[in-house]
């Protein structure tokens, strides 16, 4: 007999659909609602990522941390079956409290990757364009994202080395989303084999200055068609600044698509402004994180009940990890705008072919 009755939340005046609180307004496998963390040291020494994530249809809740220092990642991750309280934001070892909503947040871990850090915003949310992706005609991808930029205080540890988080030489950012995207398992069929797709290539950059906030974001097909484009800066007091379409000229590193650092265009009938980006230190979202292609755990997946796992990685010789390259990488970055520094995530992926950049297939790389 399945157990359908109401939950904690129905008590309030929420809902948007008929239906209780427990479920989501679709019966596709694919449905989340996720969260990404960003807390990264102003000289690149550490760069912390970690998430959270619900996935009501496949019944099951999963969160994960990462910390790169120097070479090495170490990686936390726990998954267990999703209960009732969705404001319980608990897997194994790590936690989320919300302490007061868009505001304060802490962030908790206990194991051999260990962290408390208060997050406390600097700006308002900023919300991201409405994210669509098809597959011939079938919808494969729809999200809802805000993005936030803020101050970090706390500690982070490892078994060898312990971090000092203060205001004023780390920076923290995060993501929040929900929808519908892909889970392992999602089989494409024949719209997929119909429809392949031959190049993708993606920037996402959230970047915190003093006194604003900037959020850039592009995704183009392989002929540079672009699907998402925005570029907006927040400055409290004021309209939020529009500045057109972003152009980037990124420079690689030769042999591959890793970035090293970028210039990033932004149009501005007023004054045209030019976002520098400098690569402080990287972490590749499919070592540690569980994002698409990881061979080693994918979030969404049914691992049973209280499930958690440690893992240490080399990055020190890329080839060891060459399905990394296939997937998106988080960079923290030292900005530079009209004469202002900043901090923040480069995040970058580029894949297959893309004729902007030059790259012609699969093994494209730079020269």
């Amino acid at each position: 007999m399945v157990d359908d009755r109401p939950v904690p939340l129905d008590e309030y005046p929420v809902h948007q659909v008929p239906l209780s609180m427990k479920h989501v307004a679709t019966g596709d496998r694919n449905a989340y609602d996720r969260c990404i963390f960003h807390v990264l040291d102003h000289e690149g020494r550490a760069l912390l990522i970690l998430g959270l994530g619900v996935y009501p249809n496949a019944g099951v809740i999963d969160a994960y941390a990462t910390l790169r220092t120097g070479d090495t990642l170490h990686a936390v991750r726990a998954s267990d079956a999703l209960g009732d309280d969705r404001m319980r934001l608990t897997v194994g070892p790590l936690r989320i409290e919300v302490e007061e909503p868009l505001r304060r947040l802490r962030l908790t871990c206990e194991d051999s990757l260990s962290y408390d850090i208060v997050w406390t915003a600097g700006f308002p949310a900023l919300w991201e364009p409405h994210h669509v992706q098809r597959r011939g005609g079938r919808l494969t991808l729809e999200g809802r994202r805000f993005v936030q930029a803020g101050r970090v205080e706390g500690v982070i540890r490892t078994e060898d080395e312990e971090f000092r988080v203060t205001a004023t030489e780390w920076t923290g950012t995060r993501d929040r989303s929900w929808g519908v995207r892909p889970i392992p398992g999602e089989e494409g069929g024949r719209l997929a084999e119909d429809h392949p797709a031959e190049g993708f290539h993606w920037i996402w950059c959230p970047v915190r200055f003093e006194d604003r906030f900037l959020m850039v974001i592009v995704q183009e097909d392989a002929d540079g068609y672009r699907t998402l484009n925005d570029a907006t800066l927040v400055v409290p007091g004021r309209r939020d600044r529009q500045l057109g379409w972003p152009q980037a000229e990124i420079t690689y590193r030769s042999g591959s698509r890793h970035p090293e650092r970028a210039l990033i265009h932004l149009g501005d009938p007023r004054k045209p402004l030019e976002l520098e980006a400098e690569i402080l230190t990287s972490s590749p979202l499919a070592i540690g994180a569980g994002y698409p292609p990881a061979d080693d755990w994918q979030h969404g997946i049914w691992r049973g009940r209280g499930w958690t796992d440690r893992r240490t990685y080399d990055l020190s010789d890329p080839s060891a990890h060459p399905r990394a390259a296939f997937g998106v990488t988080d960079h923290a970055a030292r900005f530079r705008l009209d004469g202002r520094l900043g901090y923040g995530i480069f995040e970058h992926g580029s894949f297959g072919r893309h004729d902007p950049s030059g790259f012609t297939g699969v093994d494209s790389v730079a020269p």
